[in-house]
């Protein structure tokens, strides 16, 4: 391909990402160019992914059809062309950064794990909402089950910006994969609700037991019943270990290329921001979806914009 069609393809991805990346877009603007290029491409893939897998205007079965029609096509760009510009993009960052196909395979399959009617670690369960009608809802069984799910949805993704954004170091991997679970379980906590209306729960049977909260209840409170000291306990519980994992991303940032930096500091502070809004209110996460300001995420960035700007000048 052309460096026209190439540079083309990335500004396709660009366009995903500025519309639909929302805090990860903010962190791709501190990167220098070459490896913003990549990230967009990166996160056009997965957003392609996700969108099959959550498309719920079509049904289990078809999703699972689209995903795996998708995945076949873009199997074959790796070694073919292909005038698809966000595998042509992903195609291009992958040799340039020397990401290898199995770590992008276990992104896949980390979204494709919804789509599978009986997961592994995962019990299915009938609850009843006020109404007395029977809704079927997906509980992880245990803890290391939600882990995994988490390392499979995140942490694969961590351990492929950090080839993007270069390390030397091979604590960054494990580093990655912590700070990825941190991220993930920060989106659990924030998509509580939305999740339990979708039918799965990802606040693990273990720890929902542990603290005498059944999974009908978490339904009711999708309905406005109000949360229990029981509820924001447990909720508590989640927020304060992915507190102790965001530590390991305040490990990992040294260790990237200084170029990169800025990137991941932007990318922390809005996540950690999120869990913090998150820690002063738990009971919020049932009333709405919490986000961190605008103006708070401009300010976030105008900050690693100047540490980015810094370290180019005088690096």
């Amino acid at each position: 391909m052309s460096t026209v069609e190439i540079t083309a393809a990335y500004a396709e991805c660009r366009a995903i990402a500025k519309r639909e990346a929302k805090n990860f877009y903010y962190a791709f603007r501190v990167l220098p160019q070459h490896k913003s290029d990549a990230m967009c491409a990166v996160y056009a893939f997965m957003r392609k992914a996700d969108d099959l897998a959550d498309d719920e205007s079509l049904s289990l079965e078809a999703r699972r059809e689209a995903m795996a029609a998708w995945t076949a096509v873009w199997r074959e760009s790796r070694t073919s062309s292909t005038n698809d510009p966000v595998f042509l993009a992903l195609k291009d960052a992958q040799q340039r950064f020397e990401i290898p196909d199995d770590l992008l395979e276990q992104l896949v399959a980390g979204t494709t794990l919804d789509l599978n009617p009986h997961p592994e670690g995962v019990t299915t369960i009938t609850v009843q909402d006020r109404q007395c009608f029977d809704h079927t809802v997906q509980v992880y069984e245990n803890f290391a089950a939600l882990h995994h799910y988490c390392y499979l949805v995140a942490s694969v993704v961590g351990l492929v910006c950090i080839r993007i954004f270069g390390y030397k170091d091979r604590r960054a991997e494990q580093l990655a994969v912590d700070t990825g679970v941190a991220f993930q379980l920060t989106n659990i906590l924030r998509d509580v609700r939305e999740d339990v209306e979708r039918g799965r729960i990802y606040l693990s049977a273990d720890l929902l037991s542990e603290h005498g909260v059944e999974p009908a209840h978490l339904w009711a409170l999708t309905e406005g019943a109000t949360a229990q000291k029981a509820d924001i306990a447990l909720l508590r519980g989640l927020e304060k270990h992915a507190q102790t994992l965001y530590r390991s991303a305040d490990e990992l940032i040294p260790l990237l290329d200084p170029d990169s930096r800025a990137a991941m500091r932007v990318l922390v502070r809005i996540y950690r921001g999120l869990l913090n809004l998150i820690a002063t209110d738990p009971a919020a996460v049932f009333r709405g979806r919490v986000s961190v300001p605008t103006s708070r995420k401009l300010a976030i960035l105008f900050v690693g914009l100047l540490q980015s700007l810094r370290t180019r000048l005088f690096a």
